[in-house]
């Protein structure tokens, strides 16, 4: 048996474990998952030692129908109790909020919710805006991230003057480095965290890897050998497209005595399989593609809900044409 020493050095008291199963993987069903299945995500979550658990979004009714969406997709408080009862809460709870898709003055006090931790997601060119929506909840008590969405597509000097303004402008707590088109590679990462830890050193950071070319879980790694402390994964990988950072194999790989992989195996086994059969998610070559061109999903997702959605040169060449124009 060849012992890795580095391995064990990876126990960090500090690393916190976010599960966004409900949240990223509702965006394959709008979630419409069954009340059952989302209790049984959230008690396995709960009683792995899972740090936070992600159950959906913050969004306005105005917007978006209840019945075309699922209750996820709103969190009130009323949907929140409906999924933990009476329960023990061991985990922190956790929601996203999207600029512009709910109104933050509606939004009762932290002390007043089941909500611990808000997460604004955002792109580059709107990061005044989420600083704002940020600054918002920060005030009303609530922990908060900044996710920067798509930064294999940033610019330098513009991830630059938007990394500089978060620190300087912002009272986040933790901010994202999120490969939303699962085309990063671990040099990548490399260079990234070194950047964000540098720009950032009043901030805790946090790593939301995309698994378009199977490196999820590798860059997840990566991220921890770069000291990024905020971890999120799903179970089984699901979510949008190819999904994300497998829950189980991270909880595997992370040596904290704390975290117990048998309750996700046991919904893995009981829920997941089977849902599997009726919603796709994960790697396939359509997502593949995308990734190592790195383009947005959506190309790929049309493809798999086409007649011809096994048709990958195809696929291949008009993304490369549409490139070269």
């Amino acid at each position: 048996m060849v012992f890795l020493g580095g391995l064990n050095s990876m126990y960090r008291k500090e690393i916190k474990v976010l599960d966004c199963t409900i949240r990223d993987g509702g965006l394959m069903n709008n979630h419409l998952f069954s009340d059952d299945l989302v209790r049984r995500v959230f008690q396995a979550v709960n009683q792995s030692g899972v740090d936070y658990i992600e159950l959906g979004y913050k969004a306005d009714e105005n917007q978006f129908k209840r019945g075309e969406f699922g209750p996820m997709k709103f969190c009130s408080e009323e949907d929140l109790e409906n999924v933990i009862g009476d329960s023990e809460v061991n985990c922190k709870l956790s929601v996203m909020a999207d600029i512009g898709r709910f109104d933050p003055k509606a939004l009762v006090p932290r002390s007043e919710s089941r909500v611990d931790m808000m997460r604004v997601a955002s792109y580059i060119k709107d990061i005044d805006k989420a600083i704002d929506l940020v600054n918002t909840l920060h005030a009303k008590g609530y922990e908060t991230t900044i996710n920067i969405m798509a930064v294999s597509h940033a610019r330098e000097r513009e991830l630059d003057e938007a990394l500089e303004q978060v620190e300087k402008e912002s009272a986040v707590d933790v901010v994202y480095l999120v490969d939303s088109f699962g085309a990063l590679y671990s040099e990548q990462i490399i260079y990234l965290a070194k950047k964000y830890k540098a720009a950032l050193p009043t901030r805790e950071l946090g790593i939301h890897a995309h698994n378009n070319q199977q490196l999820a879980f590798a860059n997840t790694i990566e991220s921890v050998i770069q000291n990024i402390n905020y971890l999120d994964g799903t179970i089984w990988g699901i979510g949008r497209a190819a999904g994300n950072c497998p829950l189980e194999l991270l909880l595997g790989f992370l040596k904290n005595p704390k975290f117990d992989i048998r309750p996700i195996l046991k919904v893995l086994q009981t829920d997941f399989v089977e849902l599997h059969k009726s919603i796709e998610w994960g790697y396939t070559i359509p997502y593949m593609i995308t990734g190592i061109l790195d383009l947005h999903p959506r190309a790929g997702m049309k493809l798999r809900g086409s007649e011809n959605k096994d048709d990958y040169l195809d696929f291949y060449n008009k993304l490369t044409s549409e490139a070269n124009v």
